[in-house]
């Protein structure tokens, strides 16, 4: 059964939505990876360099925790895939679509950690001090505020109804992207996450 989703909706099933949304997800999960998987590398090469030996002890550990929290950010947005391979044809899209979204946040939020340990590994070897401090404060701010609170605020106004999908400052054209469909409610009656 077709449902027709708002004035400016899509004419889909909740699976072909369900397929849409998975599509997307992986798309994202992609870009993400890539980043991740480049500097899991350069991590992974870092003690083998001459300079590695001259590291001091909180540098070291720095060093390590930032690998663990790039090998934490590969696994988990390595994860969606493997769980999509095994529940291939079971028909549990819709599951696999919510689970997938929260392991590609939590993956986010490693991936934050990593990008934020490896700018204060390197700021504080070659500018300890102030400038280490800046840097790193600057990256790990920008990380929250751009990956979580700007998102997290604006998904707060649209599920407590004060904003419409549409409304607010553009970031381009008003009219270059059409209004997603507000989802409907599943059968079980909870909302479906969708991306």
């Amino acid at each position: 059964m077709r449902e027709q989703i708002g004035s400016e909706g899509r004419n889909e099933t909740v699976l072909e939505r369900c397929d849409r949304n998975l599509v997307e997800l992986l798309q994202e999960v992609r870009v993400a990876q890539t980043g991740v998987q480049i500097l899991f590398a350069f991590l992974l090469t870092v003690p083998f360099t001459a300079r590695f030996g001259r590291l001091t002890s909180f540098q070291e550990t720095l060093y390590f925790a930032t690998l663990l929290a790039a090998g934490a950010a590969a696994l988990l947005l390595i994860a969606p895939t493997s769980y999509h391979r095994i529940l291939f044809r079971l028909g549990d899209k819709e599951h696999l679509v919510r689970a997938a979204n929260r392991l590609t946040i939590v993956g986010l939020a490693f991936v934050a950690i990593a990008i934020v340990g490896v700018i204060l590994l390197i700021s504080d070897l070659l500018f300890p001090g102030l400038v280490a401090i800046l840097a790193t404060g600057t990256a790990a701010g920008l990380c929250v505020i751009c990956w979580y609170v700007v998102p997290l605020s604006r998904r707060s106004r649209l599920t407590s109804g004060d904003a419409r999908p549409g409304d607010g400052e553009p970031l381009g054209r008003r009219d270059a992207c059409p209004r997603d469909p507000a989802p409907r409610s599943s059968a079980a009656g909870q909302r479906p996450d969708v991306a």
